[in-house]
């Protein structure tokens, strides 16, 4: 049976166990997205910022270097003095750290940190955690939002039922440029993880929406309410900045 965190509003939304690499924790991401956002997005667009702080940031478990030809994937790492083609690789030394830790019955088992898939450029690759939630929540896989993108990566998201289950953080990610390094350090993030409550992803959640087409389909309700917020604001050439922002940042204090 795979053990699972107490179902308690004291429990961590997520847990966060590093058992290969050197790479820095991960850490919550904050709303300037590491100092990357513009002045002007960060003083006043509220959704910005609060994208950018929504869940933990990820580094690569080690400085490594990942190589396409259009064929092959090959892969380097500090030390290993050349390029290496990719099938599945353990962490340096981390094979021996594992066993000489884990009961006998696991033994041999330690995850791999890279491998190849069967889909040209494609590859997976293991953030050196294993991850878990809080019991009714799930942790999405992602790009981290509003910071620059790795240059030649693409990611797969994922969202993973982590209450459930308790395992290696992985992301699969696709390789966008042949013929050139492509370069992940552990001092830049590469992945998001954020909480998203089960019932949010469920199907019967999912499809209760609506979608509705023309004016005609605006209430007054929705007059009014796009009144508030658009054309109110700017009536008689005023419109001050970051005002929805300062609004909502007023109504989370009083909560």
């Amino acid at each position: 049976m795979q053990p699972t965190l107490p179902a308690t509003e004291t429990t961590p939304l997520a847990r966060f166990v590093r058992i290969a690499g050197e790479a820095p924790l991960p850490r919550r991401a904050d709303r300037a997205a590491g100092g990357t956002l513009p002045t002007r997005a960060f003083r006043y667009c509220e959704a910005a910022t609060s994208a950018a702080a929504f869940g933990w940031l990820v580094f690569p478990p080690i400085d490594l270097d990942l190589l396409w030809d259009g064929e092959r994937v090959l892969w380097t790492w500090r030390g290993a003095g050349g390029w290496h083609p990719l099938s599945v690789a353990q962490a340096p030394g981390f094979r021996d750290r594992f066993d000489a830790a884990a009961p006998p019955a696991l033994r041999g088992w330690s995850p791999p940190l890279l491998g190849a898939l069967p889909e040209p450029g494609l590859v997976n690759l293991w953030s050196g955690l294993l991850a878990q939630s809080r019991p009714g929540w799930s942790l999405l896989v992602r790009t981290p939002a509003n910071l620059p993108r790795i240059p030649g990566i693409e990611l797969f998201e994922g969202l993973v039922e982590a209450d459930a289950w308790f395992g290696p953080l992985f992301v699969n990610l696709r390789l966008t440029r042949t013929g050139v390094p492509i370069c992940l350090r552990t001092d830049t993030p590469f992945l998001m993880v954020q909480p998203v409550p089960r019932a949010a992803h469920d199907d019967a959640a999912l499809n209760g929406f609506a979608a509705e087409d023309g004016l005609a389909a605006l209430t007054a309700e929705d007059w009014a309410a796009y009144d508030r917020a658009i054309v109110a604001p700017r009536r008689n050439g005023a419109c001050p900045l970051g005002r929805h922002a300062a609004e909502l940042r007023r109504r989370r204090r009083a909560a």
